[in-house]
């Protein structure tokens, strides 16, 4: 065992000096709360202007650590975003690419990997998304695919299995479950990852009323036109009004729900239904009724998720672990929730970007503290490794947040991003498209063929990026710097110039 070693680098990087640590402390235990697909205009410590919700749980981790208020991700996609975060390196060399034909090369290096061979006991529990089976972990139960919300069938290490009930209290009990036998005498990884709020957004039965059907507020950008920027943003398939399903809005019932359960389902959303239907709305109308619909039920599936992480923290406390245990909560991207008349995700528009990302570090990161520095997922990895005194491995493209956390921002620290989105054709037909993003512009370029153009959004001028000013004689000066700030990023993380053959989606056959 290293454990000796690891926690003089643990006691110093809590304190912030090699000098003050005076007894050897085991390193940090990681927990790692990991949603998809929630959107941080839908976690209430984030003040979003709408109120959405409250998110009390996910909040105590705000009040006792750090709130990152610019987290980003490379490629605003599930699959790839957890790729991501497990490797610390964009996807072209990470190797996952999309949803559609990427697979996880289990065989490359690691967090959860270097952590184990370092002495942690190491678990996963819920979506993986990622086709091939988990390495890393010492123990692990995943969701087939995206999962379904009712009475999930898991992969437990090979096994299949039907597990009774609702998947983010069936994923909580896991891990719950998991660190009530863990060994005591070692640091541990528990890596919780939620399939919630992912469509087709199905919230526990106990949360069909979760709000006694008060209207939510609509974002001003619900009807948005898409005018002033270019054919992408206006042939998406991802609109409230067009690409919304029946299973989506509930008229059809989602799989693997017992009659008992049907039973409850049925009361709640038979009434509803009916009343729509006898109602017909359209138009507008019809697009105002599918965003109250949508928001009761994804946030219901927050509402669960939220309850969760309660469950969580309180075990930690209750066992005495909270104080030398480091919590992340983040998602895999951000959502859309009726801006612009969408949802899903994908662009590198603020929305798709930026996740939630609140860390606790009791000792390092300076509780109920913010950061509006560029985060992103790729630092989480580095950052675990050096709590755990681990060498971060040779081309990682994140770095450790540990000093940013403290509020000791390195000199060096990042102040561009680049964003590459590679998934077309394919679902809700967003263009492939990559960029430079920082604190104040976005350069994007989509680049496929005949449909290839530049824009360039001042999100200080244009917070809700409606306006491409590319080209225009003001905004010249910017525009030549993020050009050679794009071009700095795309051969610094050696970005090939033309995507690999391995990105290719080839045109489903018509049966």
């Amino acid at each position: 065992m290293r454990f000796p070693a690891l926690a003089a680098v643990a006691l110093a990087l809590a304190s912030g000096s090699r000098a003050d640590a005076q007894e050897p402390k085991r390193p940090p235990n990681i927990v790692v709360i990991f949603t998809d697909d929630h959107a941080y205009q839908a976690v209430s410590a984030y003040n979003h202007p709408l109120k959405l919700n409250q998110t009390p749980n996910i909040d105590r981790l705000a009040k006792e650590g750090v709130r990152l208020d610019r987290c980003l991700v490379p490629n605003s996609i599930c699959g790839p975003s957890r790729a991501v975060l497990l490797t610390g390196r964009y996807s072209h060399s990470n190797g996952f690419y999309n949803n559609t034909n990427s697979r996880f090369d289990g065989s490359q290096t690691t967090f959860p990997k270097l952590l184990q061979r370092a002495g942690y006991q190491t678990a996963l529990f819920g979506k993986w998304h990622l086709v091939s089976d988990p390495t890393g972990f010492d123990t692990w139960q995943i969701l087939p695919g995206q999962g379904q919300y009712y009475n999930p069938p898991m992969n437990r290490m090979g096994e299949r299995v039907v597990m009774p009930g609702y998947v983010t209290d069936v994923i909580t009990d896991l891990s719950l479950e998991w660190l009530g036998r863990r060994d005591r005498d070692r640091p541990f990884l528990l890596m919780c990852q939620h399939k919630a709020p992912h469509r087709e957004w199905s919230p526990a039965l106990r949360h069909l009323n979760h709000n006694n059907d008060r209207p939510f507020p609509e974002p001003d950008t619900l009807f948005d036109d898409y005018a002033g920027r270019g054919v992408a943003e206006r042939t998406q398939d991802m609109t409230l009004a067009k690409t919304i399903t029946a299973l989506d809005m509930k008229f059809t019932d989602p799989p693997g729900l017992t009659p008992d359960q049907k039973k409850a389902w049925d009361a709640y959303y038979t009434p509803r239904n009916t009343a729509f239907k006898a109602a017909n709305p359209q138009g507008r109308e019809l697009v105002r009724w599918r965003y109250q619909r949508y928001l009761h039920d994804y946030l219901g599936c927050v509402k669960a998720v939220d309850e969760g992480v309660g469950r969580v923290l309180d075990y930690l406390d209750k066992e005495g672990l909270a104080q030398n245990t480091i919590v992340l909560y983040a998602s895999d991207q951000g959502f859309y929730l009726g801006e612009h008349g969408w949802f899903d995700k994908r662009w590198i528009f603020e929305e798709s970007v930026r996740t939630p990302g609140l860390i606790r570090w009791p000792g390092v990161a300076r509780p109920g503290t913010s950061s509006e520095r560029i985060t992103s997922l790729l630092d989480v990895a580095p950052t675990f490794l050096e709590a755990a005194g681990i060498p971060i491995p040779e081309g990682t493209h994140g770095r450790s947040m540990a000093g940013l956390l403290r509020g000791q921002v390195p000199a060096d620290w990042r102040t561009s991003f680049y964003y590459h989105y590679y998934e077309y054709p394919g679902p809700h037909n967003v263009r492939r498209h990559y960029g430079v993003v920082t604190d104040r512009y976005k350069l994007v370029r989509f680049y496929e063929p005949g449909v290839e153009y530049w824009e360039l959004f001042d999100r200080q001028a244009d917070p809700r990026e409606l306006t491409s000013v590319y080209g225009r004689p003001e905004h010249a000066a910017a525009q030549r710097d993020l050009h050679a700030e794009l071009d700095r990023l795309r051969r610094e993380l050696r970005v090939p110039e033309t995507d690999p053959p391995e990105t290719i989606i080839l045109p489903k056959k018509k049966k």
